[in-house]
């Protein structure tokens, strides 16, 4: 069975995404735990975090960063 594919995105308050996915679950994501390092630290800042978009498969930001599409569906909760 293939995984499911983000095809929408919300970001909301505390760093938490709503994630819809293809297979009509809607699940949030705590970004929280990735917001380190150089390439996701950028994550910090508020606007940048909530620039969030999805590609039709994970959800990315402007400058690359992105989650695994595997672990934003497993690691999602409802």
């Amino acid at each position: 069975m293939l995984r499911p594919t983000a095809i929408s995105v919300i970001p909301m308050d505390d760093y938490v995404l709503v994630v819809k996915f293809d297979n009509g679950e809607e699940k949030k994501f705590d970004v929280k735990p990735y917001i380190k390092g150089e390439c996701y630290g950028q994550l910090k800042d508020v606007a940048y975090f909530k620039a969030v978009t999805t590609d039709g498969y994970t959800v990315t930001w402007p400058d690359g960063q992105d989650i695994c599409p595997d672990e934003l569906y497993t690691c999602s909760y409802v």
